[in-house]
């Protein structure tokens, strides 16, 4: 079984070198996923001198493990901004989502890009009585901003459904291969791009200047940090305005002729269904769902068996070559923050909180971010998505709900202290949290039978990690920092490895 999504088995994407010296340029970008090479796309058209910087290797994030659907269908969401911002805002929302689906389809049918574009209807159905009344309200906000849409009780793909909300003509694709193209122009266009390069921290020079881990340094006049989790936090205390969820999918071959559709429930657990092909030729379906906040105490493994065991009950599916997960943020009002990081410094831009949705908010992203920077500080949708608004009931509400959570599972941490275990007795690819000389660590064998015993406090705010059994990682459960088994940091906010420990007297 394959552990990366279906996506990176048939693209091989250019290997770009490690920053080895500093550099000055007008726009420097961090994060190579769809927000920073599609800025880095539309930046260099426009005749400015772009470096794209990534930690790991382009397109290994996010981007690379999405659903890929490419749809203004972001669940229950449109009734929702009714109520918290009103009703013009509501349709800025949807028509900021139109525009960056048009921009999407207009790139691909210009220049032929050659990644299974296929325009599909979108249906959020229900199984359960309690969002027959949610959907039918969701329909309501349809029709008030002029958003096509109709309720059904059939779909063309056959499983349990007592009511659906329709979306025709959204869309899905195959990123990688989109982006591939994408990335190409912009390096065409003289966009210069270095992997395996981490920016730690901002100075304040003459000029903005990001300083790597090997230290060395890039200079610019515009800083965009398109990062999952800005890793320049310390100015907006965006751990404390967002969540992090992990999902999952599941892939298997489908057989016969697919009735067409994207489809994705409205209640929990989430069930996402979609097709897509592989080498031109096999179709495969992807499962997703099982969503659950990052860190939690679960059984990762489970999330992957129950979304299984629903292909094989919908679909007689029992062959999973392809299995994967994500991390994604959902903000305090669900709806992304993107512009300046502070209304006192508008040369930093930060792009973040997709909530699941980023082949559409990763694109808008983009645009707005290349409008600030090349009109002046001005884009139509500036205000609404602006990272430094605070205004909604809801937001305070979800600002003390978020952080109440923090503080529960902080606690928890530090006062379920766990029983002892003896390490000597770790199996191969198994890990355990225990105690060593009277200190909490986390200890895992791996498949060349050498032991990785680290301490388990996160290197952010102190709160302790906790085992991914599915994807051999130490996840936080407060604000979703994820570490490789080694300790090793793979997505923020955290910046510093966690702390080996010895077993050496």
């Amino acid at each position: 079984m394959c552990s990366k999504s279906i996506w990176h088995t048939d693209t091989e994407l250019k290997e770009f070198s490690k920053l080895q010296e500093s550099k000055q340029t007008e726009v420097c970008i961090v994060g190579a996923g769809i927000t920073g090479i599609t800025a880095a796309y539309l930046l260099s058209k426009k005749g400015l001198k772009v470096i794209l910087l990534e930690a790991d290797y382009v397109l290994s994030g996010v981007t690379g493990n999405t659903s890929a659907k490419i749809t203004a269908q972001h669940g229950l969401i449109y009734s929702e901004l009714m109520e918290t911002i009103g009703e013009e805002k509501a349709k800025q929302y949807y028509q900021a989502t139109r525009e960056s689906m048009d921009f999407i389809k207009n790139a691909i049918t210009q220049h032929r890009i050659d990644c299974q574009y296929e325009e599909q209807d979108a249906f959020l159905f229900t199984n359960d009585d309690a969002y027959l009344a949610q959907l039918e309200k969701e329909l309501e906000a349809y029709q008030a901003l002029d958003i096509p849409g109709e309720l059904t009780t059939e779909m063309p793909l056959e499983i349990p459904c007592k009511q659906a909300l329709k979306m025709p003509e959204q869309a899905q694709f195959h990123p990688l291969k989109y982006l591939q193209w994408m990335l190409e122009e912009a390096v065409k266009n003289g966009t210069e791009v270095y992997e395996q390069t981490v920016a730690m921290k901002l100075e304040y020079n003459r000029q903005k200047t990001v300083m790597t881990k090997d230290e060395h340094r890039v200079s610019c006049d515009y800083l965009v940090v398109a990062t999952q989790f800005p890793y320049i936090d310390h100015q907006g205390l965006y751990f404390a305005k967002m969540y992090a969820e992990r999902s999952y999918i599941v892939s298997g071959k489908w057989t016969g002729t697919y009735p067409g559709g994207m489809y994705i429930n409205a209640e929990n657990p989430t069930r996402s269904i979609r097709t897509a092909t592989l080498n031109h030729k096999d179709t495969y379906l992807l499962i997703g769902g099982e969503n659950h906040r990052s860190g939690e105490k679960i059984d990762e493994k489970s999330c992957y068996e129950n979304l299984k065991t629903f292909a094989a009950e919908q679909f007689e599916i029992t062959d999973f070559p392809y299995q994967w997960s994500a991390q994604d943020f959902t903000t305090l009002d669900n709806i992304p923050y993107i512009g300046a990081i502070t209304g006192d410094d508008p040369s930093i831009l930060i792009a973040t909180g997709y909530r699941k949705w980023g082949m559409t908010n990763g694109t808008l992203a983009a645009k707005i971010m290349t409008d600030i920077i090349t009109k002046k500080g001005e884009s139509p949708y500036k205000d609404l998505f602006t990272p430094e608004r605070f205004t909604s009931k809801p937001m305070l509400k979800n600002l003390f709900r978020f952080n109440m959570e923090v503080a529960t599972e902080f606690l928890k941490g530090k006062l379920s202290f766990p029983a002892s275990k003896e390490i000597d007795t770790l199996e191969i690819d198994e890990a355990a949290i225990t105690t060593v000389k009277g200190d909490r660590v986390g200890v895992y064998k791996d498949k060349e039978d050498q032991l990785h015993v680290l301490d388990t406090t996160c290197t952010h705010l102190g709160c302790e990690v906790n085992w991914n059994g599915a994807d051999r990682t130490w996840d936080c459960p407060c604000h979703g920092s994820r570490y490789h088994y080694d300790g090793e940091v793979m997505a923020g906010p955290a910046k510093n490895p966690l702390r080996k420990i010895s077993l050496d007297d």
